[in-house]
């Protein structure tokens, strides 16, 4: 895609719906209206950290912050620490929110806005405008910054619509509800970018027990689709409530359990669908967990060794490990900083990972390598492990089964929850207060 080329906001009919609010569906014309209004609002220059909660207000900060050509920051964290350090890092930052925050960063507030009338057709972006700029989740460090383009995200959006049926020709439009926060790219890509370029609506609002997303996904029209984590996947199975009826689930962020993936396919009676994707590059592949070991990438994706070639961005640095694998697919084989050499062999955390979660009984898990395990012939894997009603040794005899011995952890420490992100991530920091907590004074 030339970086010269203009692309339009959204490629949809002003008459076409876009979100789902309470008080009723928004259509595009609409959208655009209120995106012009809040605009005008925004400094003339300058960096967003859009921090909404309603994900329609954060479709339209997004998009406002576009047409005043200013980059979005795709941040969740609103402490006060982190919006500090990305105004220093980032020239003229405010932020956009539609709830109060306490800041001294400059704030534009978010809430109905008055339509501006009489709009024409959507405007057009260079396709090589940085638009918005992604982070890194800081489950492998501290969180490093990833531009992207406007084009990059268009071949994305388009791509994910062709594979998951979304498109005008595959049938009426689509409405999504997430789980995962618009402003995590995974989030992003499926519930702001998906509405602007594909026959999709999203839901507006927020939905954090798993009864409030049953209630929502009921109140959604067909064709309904679910995007979320393992984690929030596992708390709705526990419901035991059978959702209405989806066209797909869709989950990404961590490995998907098999058990999982066939729990939904067996009791939803709908397809489960995994993507794997990174912030450095975003959604490049996806697969049917249940029936596809293996990933099928996206069009216009094309894996390499160590690296990853996207449209709109070029070649990117992949930090998994993959292979080739029949029918134009490829296999996972972990992260490169993941894969742990023990007594001369080699394995991946997540493949230990996805080992342990299948454990009866085992509802939350990691493996954690030490420091000093290049360097350290008697190192050992530890792991941390939410299991009530099982013992360490029941769950040892278990992995005993499915692990050569050597990467048996040791210790294996029964924990009452892991301190996940609200994307179901472990960061590096919460891992070690972890191993600190669980050392004890």
């Amino acid at each position: 895609m030339p970086p010269e080329q203009d692309l339009p906001l959204t490629s949809r009919g002003g008459a076409e719906v876009i979100c789902h609010r309470p008080a009723g569906p928004v259509t595009i014309r609409r959208f655009l209206g209120e995106a012009a209004a809040l605009a005008r609002r925004l400094p003339a220059s300058g960096h967003a950290v859009n921090l909404c909660a309603d994900r329609y207000r954060m479709l339209l900060g997004f998009a406002a912050a576009l047409l005043r050509g200013h980059p979005t920051l795709l941040n969740a964290d609103p402490s006060p620490h982190r919006l500090q350090a990305l105004a220093a890092a980032y020239p003229g930052t405010y932020l956009l929110a539609d709830t109060p925050i306490a800041t001294a960063l400059p704030l534009v507030p978010v809430g109905e806005e008055q339509a501006v009338d009489g709009l024409g057709e959507p405007p057009r972006i260079p396709a090589g405008r940085v638009v918005a700029i992604a982070f890194t989740s800081g489950s492998t460090g501290q969180p490093t910054a990833h531009p992207k383009p406007w084009g990059a995200l268009v071949a994305a959006a388009l791509a994910a619509a062709e594979r998951f049926g979304l498109r005008p020709e595959d049938g009426p439009p689509s409405s999504v509800l997430a789980t995962v926060p618009p402003q995590h790219m995974y989030g992003f890509e499926t519930t702001i970018m998906l509405p602007l370029q594909a026959a999709l609506a999203c839901h507006a609002g927020e939905a954090f027990f798993p009864s409030d997303v049953l209630d929502a996904l009921d109140a959604l029209p067909p064709r309904r689709l679910l995007v979320t984590t393992p984690l929030h996947l596992r708390a709705l199975l526990a419901e035991g409530r059978r959702p209405a009826p989806l066209s797909a689930v869709i989950s990404a962020t961590a490995p998907l359990a098999m058990s999982m993936a066939e729990a939904v396919e067996r009791d939803w009676g709908v397809p489960m669908l995994e993507i794997y994707g990174a912030s450095e590059a975003g959604s490049m592949a996806s697969r049917r967990t249940a029936f596809e070991p293996d990933w099928l990438p996206y069009r216009g994706i094309r894996m390499g060794q160590g690296e990853v070639e996207v449209p709109g961005l070029g070649a990117v640095p992949l930090a998994d490990a993959t292979e080739p694998a029949p029918g134009g697919r490829f296999r996972l084989l972990g992260r490169r900083a993941d894969l742990v050499k023990l007594g001369g062999r080699r394995a991946s955390l997540a493949e230990l990972n996805r080992l342990l979660a299948e454990v009866e009984g085992v509802e939350d898990g990691v493996f954690v390598a030490p420091e000093d395990i290049e360097r350290n012939p008697a190192a050992r894997l530890s792991a941390y492990v939410v299991a009530p009603g099982r013992s360490a040794e029941e769950i040892l005899s278990a992995l005993r089964l499915r692990l050569e011995p050597v990467f048996l952890p040791r210790p294996l420490v029964l924990v009452p929850a892991l301190p996940r992100n609200g994307l179901g991530k472990l960061t590096q920091a919460a891992l070690a207060e972890l191993r600190m907590a669980a050392a004890g004074p």
